[in-house]
């Protein structure tokens, strides 16, 4: 499970890296450090009801950024400034610019959520400034002319055929309720995931989360329908009072969420026994689980105060790391404009995956995990694609 921090220490800490890459530039660190400094920016969701995703991602950008600034052959220091969109696309873009507006910074990871993404990248465009998401999955982003965004995860488009294969093949399922946000993400999620319902012959409910944020509405309507399968396309802090809800009303059928719901709050937040069963799709890996990760998990429990990795901690250690890659084959010639564009032919074995791009910014190789809460615990089952036999 995730130490939840307080969000007082979270704002401590941001602005503490804040503080310290103020002082960036050629001069030298508190440590006594005299290399260059560059200074990496992180934008995502550091307050509100899904702060903790943001928290995990930005712990695995710490975390690669110390264990970077431990290398003392690199000619170069990194120095991160962080800033919070609190995942709204209204407060986006103000976000990006307190980065945009930091010239030392020649390089983003994030932002995290979609429509925040879609916000923002207008103006890392413009300012030439590369951004790198580690979770933002709506489909959409990568066809909107944005010229300085890529992202370390597979789009929903990939991620929701995977969840419909998945429910109809194995779970067997003869009718699906699908249930979005209104949000970017959720729309985009629950798009792909009815259409491929649609083609391997289940029948669809879809429906959307009430305004006023009724859910014991929601479940009523949902339960009236009896559907097999409930998926919902959106956040894990809403998703788990929806489930608490359909506890509560008697539901009998399986609840999957997508990525943005598999959280070890989920489980906190609708109760273990409500939780229990419930299946998450994820283009993330578990690395906590995962044997070739102990030496990253190890450290991310040394940087950041014994709190272990969650969702988008690994995709945001990578991401740093394969931006690092791109500041060592540059040398002396660290620029906004040099990162941006050698960044495009980027090739770095990561901890998650292979990072290399196509030309819109989409990974070359994407993989979607399917995970269970098993007593109390969001257990990782593997690749759909291997569970389903193809």
């Amino acid at each position: 499970m995730i130490r939840r921090p307080a969000l007082g220490a979270i704002v401590a800490a941001a602005m503490t890296v804040m503080i310290v890459a103020a002082c960036g530039g050629d001069g030298v660190s508190s440590s006594g450090d005299r290399r260059r400094t560059v200074t990496i920016g992180f934008q995502g969701v550091l307050s509100g009801d899904d702060e903790q995703l943001g928290v995990n991602a930005l712990y695995g950008v710490r975390t690669a950024i110390e264990e970077i600034n431990a290398d003392a052959s690199l000619p170069f220091r990194v120095e991160l400034v962080s800033s919070d969109d609190g995942g709204s696309p209204e407060r986006a873009p103000a976000a990006a610019r307190r980065l945009i507006d930091d010239s030392d910074a020649v390089a983003v990871i994030g932002p995290m959520l979609s429509d925040a993404t879609e916000a923002s990248e207008p103006f890392y465009s413009e300012a030439g400034l590369l951004s790198v998401s580690p979770s933002a999955t709506a489909p959409a982003l990568t066809d909107l002319g944005f010229t300085t965004f890529y992202r370390v995860v597979a789009p929903d488009s990939v991620q929701g055929r995977a969840a419909a294969d998945y429910i109809s093949t194995v779970l067997d399922a003869g009718k699906v309720y699908s249930v979005d946000d209104r949000s970017e993400y959720g729309i985009g999620l629950s798009t792909a995931l009815e259409a491929e319902l649609f083609s391997d012959g289940v029948d669809v409910v879809h429906g959307g989360v009430d305004p006023a944020r009724d859910y014991t509405r929601e479940a009523a309507k949902i339960i009236a329908e009896a559907p097999d399968v409930l998926f919902y396309s959106g956040q894990y802090a809403d998703f788990a009072l929806l489930n608490k809800a359909l506890e509560d009303g008697g539901f009998t059928g399986t609840v999957m969420g997508g990525d943005a719901t598999r959280d070890p709050d989920f489980v906190t937040r609708t109760g273990a026994a409500a939780a229990e069963g419930a299946y998450f799709s994820c283009a993330c890996s578990d690395v906590d689980t995962d044997p070739a990760a102990k030496e990253f998990v190890a450290s991310y429990k040394d940087v950041n105060g014994g709190a272990l990795p969650g969702t988008y901690s690994g995709e945001a250690y990578d991401a740093t790391w394969a931006v690092v890659d791109v500041l060592k084959r540059l040398g002396n010639d660290i620029s906004r404009e040099s990162v941006a564009r050698a960044f495009r032919t980027v090739s770095w074995d990561g901890l998650t995956r292979k990072i290399e791009f196509e030309e819109n910014g989409e990974l070359k190789r994407s993989t979607v995990y399917l995970y269970k809460v098993q007593d109390g615990e969001i257990t990782d089952l593997g690749r759909i694609s291997d569970l389903i036999g193809s």
